[in-house]
């Protein structure tokens, strides 16, 4: 009975390390999340694997590094020069999405901050190259989305076999100096105005041009009519109007023959 301390307590020490290492060796990998293993006493990274999510164990003198794998953005404010040397902020965000497959290879050649190291100065490198490409006047108005697509296409090719994928670029915003941005609107407003004006001269002339074209064809109508009315025609419509009033109910003396060209006369009350 005196010898059962003495052993309990070496199992108990043996126990609580058991535990210790567990929870030292358990990782939990979130969603949306992968994990890089790195030997402390070998090769450091590990590029050949990414761990998914879940719970994961290792051993307790490695580590797991754990970044998201998921879509992601970034906003940033940048300075550059337009093509005749203004400075401008465009304000942009930026989606991007590290490669599953090669988290490894990203982190050990670039670092965990590889936002910092990598993204970041390509970004600015592509805003600054096709920003110097076109005027104030087209960064504020028309060219936002081609501006968009240069910078993407620009940024893919800079990172072209590192591990970094970017999805898509959105220009929010270009700021100008203020004397710059009235003048541009001003001119906006007058060339709207121009527009304006010469849609309702358009507008105007081709109401002109249809009045004149249906009296036109009025006129021809009634030439061509007048042209067809002869003596006979016209003793032709006076009988048949003849007819039809003799046909009535109103009480009526009809002269036969009397009337100029030989029509009748229609004597009697309405």
């Amino acid at each position: 009975m005196q010898n059962l301390p003495k052993i309990g307590l070496p199992i108990i020490v043996i126990i609580g390390v058991f535990f210790i290492l567990i929870s030292k060796s358990a990782v939990t990998i979130g969603p949306g999340e992968g994990g890089v293993l790195f030997e402390r006493f070998g090769d450091g990274i590990v590029t050949e694997k990414t761990y998914g999510e879940g719970f994961q164990i290792v051993a307790p003198w490695n580590s797991m590094l754990i970044h998201k794998v998921r879509q992601q953005s970034i906003s940033d404010e940048m300075n550059v020069l337009s093509v005749n040397g203004l400075e401008v902020k465009v304000n942009g965000t930026i989606w991007y999405e590290p490669e599953f497959e090669n988290l490894g290879s990203l982190i050990k050649t670039k670092g965990e901050d590889y936002v910092t190291e990598l993204l970041n100065p390509a970004v600015n490198a592509a805003a600054r190259s096709v920003v110097g490409r076109y005027t104030p006047e087209q960064l504020y108005s028309s060219k936002r989305d081609v501006i968009e697509q240069e910078i993407l296409d620009e940024v893919v090719n800079l990172l072209d076999g590192q591990f970094l994928n970017v999805k898509r670029v959105l220009v929010e915003d270009v700021k100008l100096p203020n004397t710059i941005k009235n003048a541009i609107e001003s001119k906006l407003k007058q060339e709207q105005e121009s527009l304006e004006y010469e849609f309702r001269l358009v507008t105007a002339d081709k109401e002109a041009q249809k009045v004149r074209i249906e009296a036109q064809g009025k006129a021809d109508a009634n030439r061509i009519l007048s042209a067809s009315l002869n003596d006979r025609i016209l003793q032709d419509k006076g009988i048949e109007a003849t007819v039809k009033l003799s046909e009535s109910s109103n009480s009526k003396v009809i002269v036969i023959g009397s009337g100029k060209n030989g029509l009748p006369i229609i004597l009697g009350n309405q």
